[in-house]
C-alpha cells in the first residue's frame, strides 16, 4: 500500500513519491510510511512480505538454490576454458581436480603451489593469479540470486538482510570447503628429449609440480570474497532495499555505482566480442577461447585502465607465460621489469591509440547514464564527485584483483637454476598513477554527464 502526503490547495509540494516506495525527494524518510515498512511492504504486484525469521525455510531454500546454480556456472565456465586450453588431456583423471582448483582461486580461495624434483634437485613455483571469468560468472549468479527476493521495496529491516545473508554464507563456505578438499594434484614436468631429461632421469631428479587448496586461508578469504559480493549487490542494485538510515545514501552512491558497474561489464562484453572475431578470423581458435572463459575481464579492465592513462609494470622470462595477447607479450619480454602503458603499446602497434577513444566514449556514457538517474537536483560538481569517487574505487579493485605473479624454477645440484625449465610472469599495477587518473576521468565524466541528461531529465529520478 503506497502512502502519500497530501499537500494544500494552491501550494505545490517540494517532494516526490519515490518509484520504489514511500520515500520523499530528495530522500527524505516519510515517518507516515515507516510503519508500513515494518515487516515488509504491500504493493500490487508484491503482495505482503514479512521479515523473515532466522533460518526460515524459504531463505535456506533460496540460499541453497543461489550457491548452487554460482558453483554451477563457474564449473561450467573452468571446465570449458581448461578444455579448451588442453587440460582435458591430463593423466590420472586430473582434469576435475584442475577444474576445482580453478573455481576455489575463483571464489577466493588459496592455492598453494609446490615443486619437487628429487634429492639431488630442487624446485619452486608459485602462483598468484584470478581467473576473473569464473569469479564474474559465480558473483553475477549468487548476487542476482541474493537480490530476487528483495526486489519491489525501498526499505528492509537489518534483520531481514541478514536472515537471506546468513544461509547464503554459510552454505557458500561449506560449498568451497568442498572444492577446496578435491582441489589438490601432482603433475610431472616434460623435459623432452634434451640433454636435461637424460640428466634428471639419472640423477633421480624428474621435475613435479603440485597444487593444493590451503583450506584455512581459503575459508577466511571466501568468507570476505561472498560478504563483500553481497555487500556490493546492494550497492549497485537499483530495486534492491536498504535499512532506514541508509536510504539518504541512495542517491550519492547507487547511481554512479551502478553506472561504474554497467562500465565495467561493457567492457568485458566488448573483449568477448573482440575475442570471438579473433578466434573467427585469425585462428588459434583454442587458445583464444580458453583466455575468453577463463581470464577475459583480466585483460579487459587492465584495457580499461589503459585508455584514461593508467599504468601496469611487468616481466615475462623464460618459456612460459601466461595467456595474453602478442602485444602484451612483447612489451613485458624484456630483460628489466617493463612499464606497459597506451605509449609503449602504441610504440609496437599504432592501433593501440583506440583504448584511448573507446575509454573516452563508454565513460562519458557512464556520466550520462548516472546523471540520467539521479535526482535532477543534483549538481554537477556533485555528479563529477560521486562518479570520481565510484571509478577510483571500481579501478583499485581492478588493480588488486588482476595482479599477476607466476613462477617455476628448477635447480640441479644446488649450483644453479636451468633456465630451459625456468621461468617467471609478472605484472602489478602502477597503483597511484592508475588510482589517480579514474579519480580524475570519473569526475570529469560525471561533470559532463549530467549536461548531457538534462534534455531526457525527469525531476525526483533516482535508481
Amino acid at each position: 500500500m503506497w502512502t502519500f502526503r497530501r499537500t494544500p490547495r494552491g501550494r505545490k509540494s517540494p517532494d516526490s513519491l519515490h518509484s520504489y516506495g514511500p520515500l520523499c525527494a530528495p530522500f527524505r524518510w516519510c515517518p507516515q510510511a515507516e510503519g508500513a515498512y515494518g515487516g515488509g511492504v504491500s504493493t500490487a504486484r508484491s503482495g505482503s512480505r514479512p521479515d523473515i525469521p532466522a533460518g526460515s525455510a524459504k531463505a535456506w531454500r533460496d540460499a541453497l538454490v543461489t550457491v548452487v546454480a554460482a558453483f554451477a556456472a563457474m564449473a561450467v565456465l573452468a571446465a570449458a576454458g581448461l578444455a579448451y586450453a588442453g587440460a582435458a588431456d591430463l593423466p590420472g583423471g586430473a582434469f576435475p581436480r584442475v577444474v576445482a582448483a580453478v573455481v576455489v582461486m575463483a571464489a577466493g580461495g588459496s592455492m598453494e603451489v609446490s615443486g619437487e624434483a628429487g634429492f639431488r634437485a630442487g624446485a619452486d613455483a608459485s602462483l598468484s593469479v584470478l581467473p576473473l571469468s569464473v569469479s564474474l560468472g559465480g558473483a553475477l549468479t549468487a548476487g542476482c540470486g541474493f537480490l530476487r527476493p528483495l526486489h519491489h521495496r525501498a526499505v528492509a529491516r537489518p534483520r531481514e538482510l541478514l536472515a537471506r545473508a546468513g544461509p547464503l554464507v554459510l552454505l557458500w563456505l561449506l560449498a568451497l570447503t568442498g572444492a577446496a578438499l578435491l582441489a589438490r594434484q601432482t603433475f610431472g614436468v616434460d623435459t623432452g628429449d634434451s640433454p636435461l631429461g637424460t640428466i634428471g632421469e639419472i640423477l633421480d631428479s624428474a621435475p613435479t609440480v603440485g597444487f593444493e587448496a590451503a583450506l584455512p586461508a581459503t575459508l577466511l578469504f571466501g568468507l570476505l570474497w561472498i560478504l563483500g559480493l553481497l555487500a556490493v549487490s546492494l550497492l549497485v542494485s537499483r530495486r534492491a532495499p536498504l535499512p532506514a538510515r541508509l536510504v539518504r545514501f541512495h542517491a550519492a552512491v547507487r547511481p554512479a555505482a551502478h553506472a561504474t558497474l554497467v562500465l565495467l561489464l561493457a567492457y568485458v562484453a566488448v573483449g568477448a566480442a573482440v575475442g570471438l572475431g579473433v578466434a573467427a578470423t585469425q585462428g588459434h581458435t583454442a587458445r583464444t577461447l580458453a583466455v575468453v572463459l577463463l581470464g577475459l575481464p583480466n585483460l579487459a579492465w587492465i584495457a580499461l585502465t589503459l585508455g584514461f592513462g593508467g599504468a601496469w609494470e611487468g616481466r615475462v622470462e623464460g618459456p612460459f607465460g601466461l595467456p595474453m595477447p602478442q602485444l602484451l607479450d612483447e612489451v613485458l619480454r624484456r630483460p628489466e621489469v617493463s612499464t606497459v602503458d597506451v605509449a609503449s603499446l602504441a610504440e609496437r602497434d599504432a592501433r593501440a591509440w583506440w583504448l584511448v577513444v573507446v575509454a573516452a566514449v563508454l565513460l562519458l556514457a557512464t556520466g550520462f547514464g548516472a546523471a540520467v538517474r539521479s535526482p535532477a537536483d543534483v549538481r554537477p560538481w556533485q555528479h563529477a564527485v560521486h562518479m570520481g569517487v565510484a571509478l577510483a574505487a571500481a579501478t583499485l579493485t581492478v588493480c588488486l584483483l588482476c595482479r599477476v605473479q607466476a613462477q617455476f624454477g628448477l635447480t640441479l645440484l644446488g649450483i644453479g637454476e636451468v633456465d630451459a625449465l625456468g621461468g617467471e610472469v609478472r605484472l602489478n599495477p602502477v597503483i597511484w598513477r592508475t588510482v589517480g587518473l579514474a579519480l580524475l576521468w570519473g569526475a570529469l565524466a560525471g561533470f559532463l554527464g549530467t549536461f548531457l541528461a538534462r534534455p531526457v531529465h525527469r525531476r525526483g529520478r533516482v535508481g
